[in-house]
């Protein structure tokens, strides 16, 4: 009887201290919040301010498309019923869907040599959502040639491969008139721009093709936008 009535009171000790433990442990641990998943995320992105545009070129008589939505990522609208083809010269540019993007200028390169030159006289790189960070941009080098863009890094991407490549393209840029290849020219790398216009199909009278692509997740040939530039803006 001796012996269970102290291994009782031994227990009863025992739990008295452990109460005490766990009511210290609530009083100084800090309460878990749990949060909504989309608000992490959002958390995780770096806000980006509104756009401002310090300068603006239009191009009168070119429809423009839906306006961008966010400046997280480009805007895609399908073309109206009503839009006929652009005239360029004696080729027909069709349009695909509408287009736009807020993005950072990574690299611009002029070409005046190749077929395509004919049409889009200038490629821009462009980044947006993490591709427009200083953090994230500081660790890649970015460069273009023979209508293709490179990204390099010294030990390690600063973020995923595939996310680089999802919040990045170059687009090759069709001015729809002197004005708007003006401002294209005068648009320098580390610039914030403002592009709308259509994705296009250009259609040579000789039966030369050059197809935009349509999809923000594809590389490699066919995998570059090509754009009539109705509108840019540069803050």
């Amino acid at each position: 009887m001796a012996r269970t009535r102290h291994i009782a009171l031994g227990l009863a000790a025992a739990g008295i201290l452990m109460g005490i433990g766990g009511w210290w442990w609530a009083r100084h641990t800090p309460e878990p919040r749990l949060r909504d998943p989309a608000m992490i995320a959002a958390s995780m992105q770096p806000a980006h301010a509104p756009f401002v545009a310090r300068q603006r070129t239009v191009a009168p008589g070119c429809p423009m498309p839906t306006p961008l939505a966010t400046p997280e990522s480009p805007a895609q609208s399908p073309v109206p019923t009503d839009l006929a083809p652009f005239r360029h010269g004696d080729a027909r540019l069709q349009p695909l869907a509408g287009f736009s993007v807020d993005a950072r200028v990574l690299s611009s390169r002029t070409y005046t040599q190749d077929r395509e030159a004919e049409f889009a006289p200038i490629d821009l790189a462009l980044g947006w959502g993490r591709m427009r960070d200083d953090d994230v941009l500081a660790m890649l080098q970015v460069g273009q040639q023979n209508r293709w863009y490179f990204t390099r890094w010294d030990r390690a991407p600063p973020i995923p491969i595939s996310q680089v490549r999802f919040e990045s393209a170059n687009i090759h840029m069709i001015p729809a008139n002197r004005d708007i290849a003006t401002a294209l020219a005068a648009i320098q790398p580390g610039q914030r721009v403002r592009i709308d216009g259509w994705l296009v199909e250009v259609r040579a009278k000789d039966g030369w093709r050059w197809r935009s692509s349509t999809t923000r997740d594809d590389h490699g040939p066919g995998g570059c936008e090509v754009i009539q530039v109705c509108s840019v803006a540069v803050e």
